[in-house]
């Protein structure tokens, strides 16, 4: 498996008055989580922290164990999900908070790394030139432009694109999305919250990304950028390089 050089960050952004967005980077590069959370200023700062701590400590718990990944990350997700559901119950005055999520895992047993992920944070990839984002949102914009009702330069503008189809914090989750994810010596691989890609376009991030070699001067220039075109929402970012072992770098 190729080597990783990785870096993350967090920041408020312009307009909130606190930070409800929480990331974990596994200091060996194992996995990596953004999450993103929503009900209010202690609501979504609890929903986001409880799912980080969650799915942190489950993997640590299970990483050596015999589950296969696609399930250790199914698990660590309702775990989280279970640990916020108990949290609500024990304060009602979280009651609606929820939180979106994505992780990314690299196992030695994988030939791949997987990726899992719930709601609008996102996983993308760039290659060369070409930024893909791997993960398919899960909010009621991303389903009408799919079904071709809206099309994508409506959707940065509709009311609803925020409207999220699913989120850990319910009694209903039922999509869970998970999938092993392609990757090649030289690839750089973002995972970032919905902070970032509100005011950033894809072409924007692949110039950033593509641009900025070091991890944590293209976080710092991701999260700059976006704060220049609004930064009306929390931004994070974790940025993940991909490279054989002679030619690693930051």
């Amino acid at each position: 498996m190729v080597d990783r050089v990785f870096s993350g960050l967090s920041d408020p952004g312009l307009l909130r008055t606190s930070n409800q967005d929480d990331y974990y980077i596994d200091p060996e590069g194992r996995f990596f989580i953004v999450a993103d959370g929503m009900g209010g200023h202690a609501g979504g700062q609890e929903a986001s922290r409880l799912a980080t701590v969650a799915i942190k400590n489950f993997l640590d718990q299970h990483w050596q164990g015999p589950i296969a990944t696609g399930q250790l990350l199914e698990q660590a997700l309702h775990q989280a999900n279970a640990d916020i559901l108990s949290d609500q119950r024990r304060h009602p005055e979280r009651a609606d908070m929820g939180t979106t999520v994505v992780v990314l895992t690299f196992r030695d047993s994988d030939a791949q790394p997987w990726c899992a992920h719930v709601g609008d944070s996102r996983l993308y990839r760039l290659r060369g030139h070409q930024l893909e984002q791997l993960t398919v949102d899960h909010t009621w914009i991303a389903k009408a432009i799919r079904a071709g009702e809206v099309t994508p330069a409506q959707s940065r503008s509709h009311p609803w694109r925020h409207v999220l189809s699913q989120c850990l914090g319910r009694d209903d989750l039922s999509e869970i999305d998970i999938q092993p994810i392609e990757v090649h010596s030289g690839d750089r691989l973002l995972l970032c919250s919905d902070g970032l890609t509100e005011e950033l376009s894809d072409h924007l991030i692949a110039s950033h990304l593509k641009s900025i070699r070091a991890c944590e001067a293209a976080a710092t220039a991701l999260i700059n950028s976006a704060k220049q075109r609004g930064g009306r929402d929390n931004i994070t970012v974790v940025v993940v390089n991909l490279s054989a072992a002679a030619d690693a770098d930051g």
